[in-house]
C-alpha cells in the first residue's frame, strides 16, 4: 500500500511504465471549485473520478465522512484555477484529518480509525468461486446510499441471496457508502462494499452474510494548528 500526506513525493518515479494513480487523477478535471467541505466535497469528487489504468474504485471510509457529516471540521481550499481530482486529494490530505491510501484495486480517503483491508470470511468456497466468476456493474456511483439501497443490486449482480435482509435492525449500524468504481468484479464489490460501510462479510453456502465491523484503530490525532473554518479547535 502507498499512502500520501503531504504534496512532497507525490509523482515518485517508478520501475514500471504504468500510469501512477497520481498521473491518472491529474488528468481528471474537477470543475469550477474553490472549496471542499460539508456541502460539495464527496458528491463532487465521486462525479468527476473517471475511468483509468490506476485504480478501479475510490471509496470514501467512515472515518473520512464522519469528519465532513458527524464533526463537521473537514474543510479544504484549492489554489489552482482549473483543479483536478489530484489536487483535491492533495487539499485534503494537506489541510485535514484525511488520508489517502490505495489499496488495490482502491483508493481510499479515511482517517486513522479505519482498517484498512476488509475482513472478508469464506466459509463455501463453491459459492466463493461462482462469486469470483461474476462481473459487477461497469460503473457506479453510490453517494450516501444506506445497505438497502445496496441489497437489491448485490443480490441481482451476484445472483446470490444476501443477508441481512431489507428494512431490519441489523442493518441499522451500517455505514452510508459513498463510492464510485468502474468494471469491478464481483468479489470486489463485496470488498468496496464493506469497506465503504464499515462492514464484514462471510461467504456462505448459497448466501453473503454482511455484519457491522467492530475493528477500530484509534482516534485520529490534531495536528498542530489545526482550526475549524470558523477559527475554533476541534474537539
Amino acid at each position: 500500500m502507498s499512502s500520501i500526506f503531504l504534496l512532497t513525493g507525490l509523482f515518485a518515479t517508478s520501475s514500471s511504465s504504468a500510469a501512477t494513480w497520481q498521473e491518472e487523477f491529474a488528468r481528471m478535471p474537477l470543475g469550477e471549485v474553490t472549496e471542499l467541505g460539508q456541502s460539495n466535497c464527496i458528491k463532487t469528487m465521486l462525479g468527476a473520478f473517471q475511468r483509468n489504468a490506476a485504480v478501479k474504485a475510490i471509496i470514501f471510509m467512515p472515518g473520512c465522512t464522519d469528519e465532513f457529516n458527524f464533526f463537521h471540521r473537514a474543510h479544504a481550499k484549492l489554489t489552482n484555477p482549473s483543479p483536478t481530482m489530484l489536487d483535491a486529494v492533495v487539499a485534503l490530505t494537506n489541510q485535514t484529518l484525511i488520508r489517502a491510501t490505495v489499496r488495490p484495486p482502491f483508493l481510499l480517503l479515511h482517517t486513522a480509525e479505519d482498517p484498512l483491508e476488509p475482513l472478508g470470511i469464506i466459509q463455501d468456497e463453491a459459492t466463493a468461486n461462482r462469486i469470483r466468476k461474476k462481473k459487477f456493474d461497469k460503473e457506479v456511483r453510490y453517494f450516501d446510499k444506506d445497505w438497502d439501497f445496496l441489497l437489491p443490486i448485490l443480490r441481482f449482480d451476484l445472483d446470490t441471496k444476501m443477508l441481512p435482509a431489507g428494512h431490519v435492525h441489523a442493518s441499522n449500524h451500517f455505514f452510508r457508502h459513498s463510492f464510485a468504481a468502474y468494471d469491478l468484479t464481483a468479489y470486489e464489490a463485496l470488498e468496496a462494499i464493506s469497506m465503504a460501510g464499515k462492514t464484514t462479510f462471510t461467504i456462505q453456502k448459497r448466501k453473503v452474510l454482511f455484519e457491522g465491523d467492530k475493528r477500530f484503530l484509534g482516534k485520529p490525532p490534531t495536528p498542530p494548528n489545526f482550526l475549524l473554518p470558523d477559527g475554533k479547535v476541534p474537539q
